[in-house]
C-alpha cells in the first residue's frame, strides 16, 4: 500500500505541484496499480516459456503488384506543369 506521503514525494520528484485532493486521488489510483502488480507477481509462471509476443505471428505479405493510383493521377492533374509521370518544377540551383 502506498501512503499519501509517498505519493507527495513521487510528485515532488516528478516536479509536479499537487493539491491535497489530487494527492489523495492519486494515492488511491497508485495503490490500485500496485495491488494489480502484486497479483501479477504472485502468478506461477514456471511452466510458461518466455516469449516476445503473446501469439506466434509471421509477416503476412501480399504479392507486390504494380497498379495505377488514383491519387497519383489526381495529383499530376492538379500540378501546374506535369511532364509524363513527373512534376516539372522551376530550377532553383545554378552552376557556379
Amino acid at each position: 500500500m502506498i501512503t499519501p506521503a509517498q505519493t507527495a514525494h513521487l510528485a515532488h520528484l516528478a516536479r509536479l505541484e499537487l493539491t491535497p485532493a489530487e494527492i489523495a486521488e492519486l494515492t488511491g489510483q497508485l495503490g490500485a496499480i500496485l495491488d494489480y502488480m502484486a497479483q501479477l507477481q504472485s502468478l506461477d509462471l514456471g511452466d510458461v516459456p518466455p516469449t516476445a509476443h503473446a501469439v506466434d505471428t509471421a509477416n503476412v505479405l501480399r504479392p507486390d503488384q504494380p497498379h495505377a493510383s488514383a491519387l497519383a493521377t489526381a495529383l499530376l492533374q492538379a500540378a501546374p506543369a506535369p511532364e509524363d509521370r513527373f512534376f516539372q518544377v522551376p530550377q532553383i540551383l545554378r552552376e557556379p
